[in-house]
């Protein structure tokens, strides 16, 4: 029988359920078992996909073409599988196939309520993720109160009847603050969150509680005491200089043997975290260090570009390095000039977004590092500024554009995909997803992968126009990648440059802190180089 742990939040958001979901994963996976995570958002959007970066962070895509939170994406990193659209549930969704089959006459005629019809099919939801797995791990997004999630808190609690409650175990995630006024830490917020679950019938196991500093054991003896259990149920978790090392600190504390016995598990297998502890290890204490410029329009977000940044990190780790960056708003350089905003940097990286706001900013900042030989990492659009920069001013198309940028320019070197012409919806449109991508020999990425062909995931609309290959290439752009079946360019390349690669993919939704994705790597490689110099 598959069993079921379920995260639930408490007194704010942001507490880290998902790097507690995550971070159980990693441990039951490496004692042998079967895992699967899969996240539950309240809110009414079917996916994340419409959702604007500055309110929810990135957008995070499965190898199906998911459009979902970024917690899939901590998951993913965490316990090194890929996960589907069946890992996001969202109310969107549930409301849509509730309303379909209702429309369809699947309820007989009967009234469509939230109990039982929208609990049961959210029920459903979680089970379908127990298909092959040992465990599945839910997390609730938001907190115990919000109102948006009850139909959410009332379906878990029901699952404890439907599978058998020793086959359910729920965890809940609290904080534990500081108060400077007082000098000492109040349990008092856990208290009430813990009676709000236990008001509408959830009985928690666990008691996760977050604080800035150690909980003393007699502070976990009165939260044991006031949400009903044992104090070894109590765990706390601190602020850590990295993720990484949550799974490590949860350990320490056998939070695992402790999901393990509540759950009737066994397991002869003993967590083997050696790789994880290198990972910790390098991170806190690296050899050296490089600067990286990321440039984007949505900077001041620290979740806009989320997996851009771990897989800096996970780069720099493998190469034994810390990543510092450089957080640049691409309207800073429409005003100051690249040379002023990007001077002494090791290395420029531009991730995807979309819209004209900053888009010359961003060109600058390929012409920049294309001319000062300066390492150049783009992503999706990141590709698609230097596609522009380098027929403005390598091929003498002054008037070069993106369609996204402007639909009247004459020469549209990045232009809109045949197939989202006649396209009237934005939720889940885009090409979405991953798809083959053949590479070039003799050429960096190649060089980097080692492999023929690879499989990356895409988000976007626009793409390389073919009209202007044959100038480019003369021109010494190498087209180093490409999805055959369309002939579609997925990758450029400067050749007569230390490191200039462009890729039409994410590639940053791909790369793990013990496997870090490869272009990631020869772009830090590259950076350590220039660096040293």
């Amino acid at each position: 029988m598959t069993k079921f742990i379920f995260v639930t939040g408490g007194v704010v958001s942001s507490l880290g359920k998902g790097i507690t979901a995550a971070s159980l994963g990693v441990l039951l996976k490496k004692r042998g078992f079967r895992v699967s995570i899969i996240k539950l958002d309240p809110y009414l959007n079917v996916d994340a996909g419409t959702m604007n970066p500055f309110q929810h962070g990135e957008v995070f895509v499965t190898d199906d073409g998911a459009e979902t939170d970024l917690d899939l994406g901590h998951y993913e990193r965490f316990i090194d599988e890929s996960l589907s659209a069946d890992n996001n549930v969202t109310t969107g969704k549930i409301y849509s196939t509730v309303i379909s089959k209702e429309r369809h006459g699947c309820y007989l005629g009967g009234t469509v309520q939230v109990i039982p019809h929208i609990t049961n099919e959210i029920q459903d939801r979680i089970l379908k993720a127990a298909d092959d797995n040992d465990i599945v791990i839910a997390e609730i997004g938001g907190t115990v109160g919000d109102i948006e999630g009850q139909p959410f808190l009332e379906a878990i609690r029901q699952m404890a009847t439907r599978v058998g409650r020793q086959n359910v175990l729920y965890c809940h995630v609290t904080l534990v603050p500081y108060l400077e006024a007082a000098r000492e830490l109040k349990t008092k917020p856990t208290q009430h969150s813990v009676q709000e679950l236990r008001r509408i019938g959830i009985l928690p196991d666990i008691i996760i509680c977050r604080s800035h500093y150690p909980i003393c054991d007699e502070m976990k003896e009165k939260i044991a005491l006031f949400c009903n259990v044992p104090k070894e149920a109590v765990i706390e978790a601190l602020d850590e200089p990295t993720i990484y090392q949550v799974p490590l600190s949860l350990q320490a504390q056998e939070f695992d043997r402790l999901v393990m016995r509540l759950l009737s598990f066994t397991s002869t297998l003993e967590p083997n975290l050696d790789d994880w502890k290198q990972v910790v290890k390098t991170f806190c204490d690296p050899e050296g260090e490089v600067e990286i410029a990321m440039v984007g329009k949505y900077i001041n977000h620290k979740d806009a570009y989320l997996s851009v940044v771990e897989s800096l990190n996970h780069a720099g780790i493998q190469n034994k390095v810390r990543v510092r960056i450089r957080a640049v708003e691409a309207e800073e350089i429409e005003e100051k000039g690249a040379e002023k905003v990007l001077s002494g940097v090791h290395g420029v990286i531009v991730p995807g977004g979309f819209g004209a706001r900053g888009i010359e900013g961003k060109i600058e900042a390929a012409r920049y590092a294309r001319e000062r030989r300066i390492p150049y990492l783009g992503l999706c659009l990141g590709m698609q500024v230097a596609v522009v920069d380098f027929a403005r001013n390598v091929c003498g198309i002054k008037d070069a554009s993106s369609a996204e940028i402007d639909e009247s320019a004459e020469h549209q070197v990045i232009h809109l995909m045949e197939e989202q012409r006649e396209l009237d919806e934005m939720g889940g449109t885009m090409r979405l997803g991953a798809y083959p991508c053949t590479l070039v020999k003799n050429t960096r990425s190649y060089e980097a992968y080692n492999v023929e062909v690879v499989n990356e995931r895409h988000r976007h609309r626009y793409e390389f126009n073919n009209a202007y290959r044959q100038k480019m290439e003369k021109a010494g752009l190498k087209i180093a990648g490409v999805y055959k079946e369309k002939d579609l360019v997925e990758i450029v390349e400067i050749q007569d440059h230390p490191w200039f690669v462009g890729v039409q993919f994410h590639p940053e939704f791909r790369s793990r802190p013990v496997k870090p994705h490869p272009l990631f790597v020869g772009f830090i490689r590259a950076a350590v180089d220039l660096a040293k110099e």
